[in-house]
């Protein structure tokens, strides 16, 4: 383990995030300049990168990670609010055809003469 992810996981998890809060502007900046104009260090934006995963590293092995996607509430599988609004508003569940589950269906092709028909 190096220094760096010694130090992360000594600190509480408020200054972690404010580390990791601080190394995202940072990465957001240099992806902005690196865009714009020619990077002093192209290795900063690899550091950066890597700061912020150890953040959330350590985050998510002390369990004080927010989950990246909410559930919705009596759902048990976590999807975008838009989009579960949409589907529940569209029903298309309920117009799917039954058929075996987690068996792709098998398309049918009709087989084309130099005529096109």
């Amino acid at each position: 383990m190096n220094t760096k992810a010694k130090e992360l996981r000594d600190m509480g998890d408020e200054q972690i995030r404010l580390v990791w809060k601080d190394a995202a502007e940072t990465l957001f900046r240099l992806r902005i300049q690196a865009q714009t104009e020619k990077l002093a260090a192209p290795s900063e934006v690899r550091k950066q990168r890597r700061t912020i995963a150890r953040c959330q590293t350590i985050l998510a092995q002390r369990g004080t990670l927010a989950p990246a996607v909410p559930v919705a509430a009596g759902d048990d599988s976590p999807r975008h609010e838009k989009h579960a609004r949409k589907h529940r508003a569209s029903g298309r569940a309920k117009l799917r055809a039954p058929g075996k589950a987690g068996v792709a269906r098998r398309r049918t092709f009709k087989k084309r003469t130099q005529s096109g028909t």
